[in-house]
Order: C-alpha cells, then structure tokens, then sequence
C-alpha cells in the first residue's frame, strides 16, 4: 500500500468476466449478453470480488485517506462489497445502480442500502445530500471525468472518492490480465493516467495513491474458460491460438476444491477531492 500524497507529487469467476461490464455512464443499458450457462456476467465479477482481496486492500486506503466518512452516496455500487464495509453504523447508505442483477444484491444486504434504481445521470439526487460521495470502478471517471466530478462535487458536503484502475495492464476482459498483450490487444496505459490527464489543473484531486490487489476467478472448467475468453477476444472458432490460450490458462489455473483458481494482479487508484468549507 502506498502512503496517500498530495496529487502534484503523484505521479469474476469466469473469463467472459469485464470490469467495464457496467451500462454506460448514465443508462441502464444496453446490457452484456448472458453467457453460455445463463449467468450475468456483472453476477460473475460481483462473485470474484467475493473472493477476492479487493475489499480488504483498498478499504483500509480509503479510511485513512477519509477517517471520517459520515453519510455516504455510493455511485455504481455494484455488489455493495466495498460501500458495506466503508459505512458507518448509524449513518445513512445510500447507492445509485442502474443493473438489476445487482439492484437484487443490494436489496439482500443487511442492513440493506437506500437504493436509487438509475444510472448517475438520471439519478436526480438533491445538492450535498451525503458527506462523503464514493464512485468505485465506474466508467464515468474514464469517459467523462470533468461531469462527473461536478456531479459527485454537487452532491458532496465533505469529500469525493473514486477508485480507478491503475495498472499497466488491459482494463476490460478481466481475465485478460492473464495473457500476453499480443492476445488482448488492449490499450494498457493505466487508467489513473487517462482520468487525470482528463481533469483540468483547477479539478486535479488532493490525493492519490494507490493499492495492489489481486482478482481472484474461480471457474469450474478451465477448457469452458478459455473457450468463452476467446469468443470475448473475437477470435473465429478456427483460431490457432485457442489451443495456446487454454494451455497458457491451465499452467495459470490453481485447483481448488470448487475447481480452479486464476489470479489477476490489479492496481487501483484512490483519488481524493475536498469540498470547500
């Protein structure tokens, strides 16, 4: 874990799993298809953060960036892993998710969180109505930093958390973190980077720092896995690498009592806004 600085110094369990397998900023839809077996592909992530490190890593960072979190608005909660474990006792819980599957998670949390049923944009929230506004891996900060901030800033009387990823490393299939770059073809600048270059001087956070974890993806059949994870790639059925990429999945894949274990090292960033007293 890195120490937080200021930010003039800073620098699933299934491979059809994609950490941008949300609906686009502001909509509910359209939605990832169902995989092969009829399971949600946002269910998948949510259960490979269950079993994942990614909670107990990041939360830690984010309470001592933020010791006191007070009321909290959590935009594109997802599976509400992380707001559960940040919220106060006593204090209100509020989340804005746009996808059903994971408005279901919510409701069976308990304490379960007020929920808004819309993406951030239609979500109609009024002025600085939580102290602390929390935005986790969320499209938004990527593709529509400056809205999104003034957004977050308008309904936050105290402070503006988002987590970003961070590492050098393919963003969206989540297994693809397990192959070469030549197979995922995906742009690997850290995403940190594209959010703050999409931030003017006057909107740069007051810290930054950053997390490693790691994503753990338990599937039941390794040869299934990478069989999805090509047609997710848009390799056509004949492929000559497929036969490459189940070989290079099973030298990954760790048994385990439910199957197999692969890993995905990640890296978030924690960015950190102030609201003007």
């Amino acid at each position: 874990m890195m120490t937080p600085t200021s930010a003039a110094g800073a620098n699933w369990p299934d491979d059809s799993l994609r950490f941008d397998d949300r609906p686009p900023p502001g909509r509910a839809g359209p939605r990832p298809s169902p995989e092969p077996d009829g399971v949600d592909p946002l269910e998948r992530y949510a259960a490979g953060i269950d079993t994942s490190d990614y909670v107990a890593r990041v939360a830690p960072l984010i309470r001592a960036a933020v010791p006191s979190i007070g009321d909290l608005l959590d935009i594109g909660a997802g599976g509400g892993q992380l707001g559960a474990n940040l919220r106060v006792p006593g204090q209100a819980w509020s989340v804005v998710e746009p996808a059903p599957v994971m408005q279901r998670r919510l409701q069976a949390l308990d304490p379960a969180p007020r929920l808004v049923r819309s993406g951030w944009k239609e979500a109609g929230l009024p002025a600085a109505c939580a102290d602390t506004v929390l935005a986790a891996n969320m499209p938004a900060p990527l593709t529509d930093p400056s809205a999104f901030l003034a957004r977050c800033r308008e309904w936050a009387r105290r402070t503006v958390v988002w987590l970003v990823p961070a590492q050098h490393g393919p963003r969206g299939i989540c297994l693809a973190g397990c192959l070469p770059q030549a197979w995922h073809g995906e742009d690997e600048t850290p995403g940190v980077d594209i959010v703050l270059r999409g931030l003017s001087p006057s909107e740069q956070p007051a810290i930054v720092a950053e997390v490693a974890w790691t994503f753990t993806a338990v599937v039941a059949d390794v040869a299934r896995t990478a069989r999805s994870l090509a047609d997710r790639l848009g390799w056509p059925p004949d492929d000559p690498r497929r036969p490459d990429l189940l070989d290079h999945l099973a030298a990954q894949a760790v048994p385990v009592p439910s199957g197999h274990r692969l890993a995905v090292a990640r890296t978030s960033a924690v960015l950190v806004w102030r609201t003007p007293s």
